[in-house]
C-alpha cells in the first residue's frame, strides 16, 4: 500500500452506484481519487503505508505542564524500524541517537484501539534547548496498518457525491418536486463527516 492511496477502488465505486458497464471508469477514477483526498483533508492525515522506513524531520516544542518536549510526528502504527536521532547545535545534523528509554509514543493505548500514535514526549535531558526547526528526526514506517473500513465505506459515499456532481453543475441534485433535492455543499457529505469524526486529528477544521 502506498502513502497516501485512494480508499476504494474503481469497481467497488461502480458497485456502489449500480453502474453495470465501464463507460464511466475514467470519471469514476477521477471521483474516487478526489473523495478519498477529500478525506485525508477533512481528517487531517492519510491513511496509506510507506513501503519502507523513512527518516522525516519534525520540531519539538516545550510544555511547561509537562516538563518534556512534545513532537507532534505523522501517523505510525509500529515500533518497528523505529529511530530518533536529534539536531543539538543547529547544524542541520541529527548526530545523536536517542534511546528507547529517551521518549515515550504517545497516546499510550492508541494500539489497543486501532489507532496510530501521533506524538513523541522527549525526556528534558536529552539536550535539546530550544525549538529549532527540524532538530527531530524520526526514521519510521509511516502510516496506517489497513484502511480502516468505516474510511473505506466513506470513500464510496464520497465518491459517489462526487461522481454525481456532474450532472447537477449547480450544485442541486434531484427533484424538488418529487422532494428529492439535494444540496452538494462544499463539504465532505454530512453522514461522511459523521463517520470520519474519530478519525480527525485534534486541530483540524473543516
Amino acid at each position: 500500500m502506498a502513502w497516501a492511496p485512494d480508499y476504494a477502488t474503481v469497481d467497488e465505486l461502480a458497485a456502489y452506484m449500480r453502474i453495470g458497464d465501464h463507460d464511466d471508469d475514467e470519471q469514476l477514477a477521477a471521483a474516487n481519487s478526489a473523495a478519498a483526498r477529500a478525506i485525508d483533508q477533512f481528517t487531517g492525515r492519510q491513511f496509506g503505508l510507506v513501503d519502507e522506513p523513512e527518516a522525516r524531520t519534525y520540531t519539538p516544542r516545550w510544555s511547561r505542564t509537562r516538563g518534556a518536549w512534545l513532537v507532534e510526528i505523522d501517523d505510525v502504527m509500529t515500533a518497528d524500524g523505529f529511530t530518533v536521532a536529534v539536531d543539538l547545535d543547529g547544524d542541520d545534523a541529527h548526530e545523536t541517537g536517542l534511546t528507547a528509554s529517551d521518549y515515550m509514543l504517545r497516546p499510550g493505548n492508541a494500539a489497543q484501539v486501532g489507532m496510530p500514535w501521533t506524538r513523541l514526549v522527549i525526556r528534558p535531558d536529552v539536550g535539546l534547548r530550544r525549538s529549532v526547526d527540524g532538530a527531530v528526526e524520526v526514521t519510521a514506517t509511516w502510516g496506517w496498518a489497513a484502511v480502516p473500513e468505516t474510511v473505506h465505506a466513506a470513500a464510496l459515499l464520497q465518491g459517489s457525491r462526487f461522481a454525481t456532481r456532474r450532472n447537477a453543475p449547480f450544485g442541486v441534485a434531484g427533484s424538488p418536486e418529487a422532494g428529492s433535492e439535494v444540496r452538494l455543499l462544499d463539504k465532505v457529505d454530512p453522514d461522511v463527516a459523521v463517520m470520519l469524526a474519530r478519525y480527525r486529528r485534534k486541530g483540524v477544521v473543516g
